[in-house]
């Protein structure tokens, strides 16, 4: 009997820590990346109240420009057990328009944890594996002006295997594997680097995204969920990020939205939790479980403010806040339709200006816990950036580009 234990325990640990991997895709998909980059990320979320899925991330991401010809560009987001790749082409289909071949693939991107009514269900939920092959196509509407207006087409094919978990139900019923085909088109005004606290950056885009299932079945206990054969999501965001060049302080706002149709468990949209590159478009509510409220129809805002300390600039301040308007997907409803989220933290970079470290508190305001309402939790932001030195001595919160000019999307995304 105590061997057994051991062996679970064992088990849950190993879990745990390779989980804390892959708690979503890395997020870097959004164009070809033409700065040579080579950052560790990691974030991870502590909830008080009740126990929710594991909240956090942790890779090592590469992006290398002139890769063996001078119109490739290698772009890795690594992790120990899931690996994200993909080769871009510049002017692959002429002048303006770009080619990118991507393959991924690993363990556990593809769990699916199941929380209703704040109460994270082990029961239900489960792991999946996968892996994905994709091709993409950019293209620049406006090559010889500051602010780049870029299209972006992605077509991809992505198998995924389920397997239950230590707690699953046995009377749950896994999904089938299937195979995935999926279809995005985007048009995206301006962008932002892939930076933990960016000091500048805008952005105005407007998505489509299609998901075609080959197995289409249902599961759960007696079949009381599906997966649908096909799910359409429209959304789109409205991003700033500034500086103010005398006082220094760091504000950023954003505004997205999106509706679906013939959402499912596994296409719906999922807000919840504190961590900002969990995904390209992270859907955060401070003090919340990670992806706790699904969706098939929701408005975000979020904003943060961040004030430095010290005269060397390397120790600051940070508040933010979010607030959600969610129609939820049928199956997962709860009591109010409206989500509030506050935090605030303490902001370090070393003087090198390669680390950089956030150590916050949040606390989720209309968060159903089973003493009623509210929701604490901490976490830890680091990134470790090995191209720090290379990019210049510049102070913390001093914008590294030209606030003025925008002359930063011509380094992200010109020639």
């Amino acid at each position: 009997m105590r061997y057994q234990t051991r062996v679970i325990r064992r088990r849950h640990w190993l879990r745990f820590a390779v989980t804390l991997f892959f708690i979503a895709r890395p997020w870097l998909q959004a164009q070809i990346d033409p700065e040579k980059r080579r950052l560790f990320q990691f974030g991870y979320n502590q909830p008080f109240q009740g126990r929710g899925p594991l909240s956090g991330y942790a890779y090592f991401y590469y992006n290398q420009p002139e890769f063996l010809r001078t119109n490739l560009t290698l772009r890795l987001a690594i992790a120990p057990v899931y690996v994200d790749s993909e080769l871009g082409i510049r002017e692959a289909l002429g002048p303006y328009t770009d080619l990118a071949i991507g393959l991924a693939g690993g363990g556990f991107a593809d769990s699916y944890s199941e929380i209703r009514r704040g109460k994270y269900l082990r029961e239900e939920s489960f792991t999946g594996h996968g892996t994905e092959g994709g091709v993409s196509l950019y293209h620049r509407f406006n090559p010889h002006q500051q602010i780049p207006l870029t299209a972006i087409l992605r077509a991809s094919a992505h198998y995924i295997t389920y397997a239950r978990d230590d707690r699953s139900d046995v009377g749950f019923v896994l999904p089938e594997d299937r195979k995935d085909f999926n279809v995005r088109a985007g048009l995206r005004w301006g962008g932002r680097e892939p930076f933990m606290l960016p000091s500048v950056a805008m952005e105005l885009s407007a998505w489509y995204e299609g998901q075609f299932r080959t197995e289409t079945s249902t599961y759960g206990f007696g079949g009381d969920r599906s997966v649908e054969d096909n799910s359409h999501l429209f959304w789109a965001r409205a991003l700033l990020v500034y500086t103010l060049p005398e006082l220094e302080h760091n504000f950023s706002v954003s505004l997205t939205a999106g509706t679906s149709a013939n959402a499912d468990r596994f296409s719906a949209y999922r807000l919840g939790g504190a961590l900002p590159l969990v995904s390209e478009f992270p859907l955060t509510i401070p003090g919340y479980y990670f992806q706790e409220l699904s969706a098939d129809r929701f408005v975000l805002f979020s904003s943060q403010y961040a004030v430095p300390l010290s005269p060397s600039k390397q120790w600051g301040v940070m508040v933010s806040g979010s607030t959600a308007f969610v129609d939820y997907l049928k199956g997962l409803e709860q009591p109010g339709n409206v989500h509030s989220g506050v935090g605030a933290g303490v902001v370090f970079r070393s003087k090198s200006k390669a680390w950089q470290v956030v150590l916050g508190y949040a606390y989720g305001v209309d968060a159903i816990r089973s003493g009623g309402r509210g929701a604490h939790s901490v976490g830890i932001l680091i990134q470790y950036d090995l191209e720090a030195d290379r990019r210049g001595k510049r102070p913390f919160w001093d914008p590294w580009l030209n606030p003025n000019r925008w002359r930063g999307f011509e380094r992200l995304f010109g020639r």
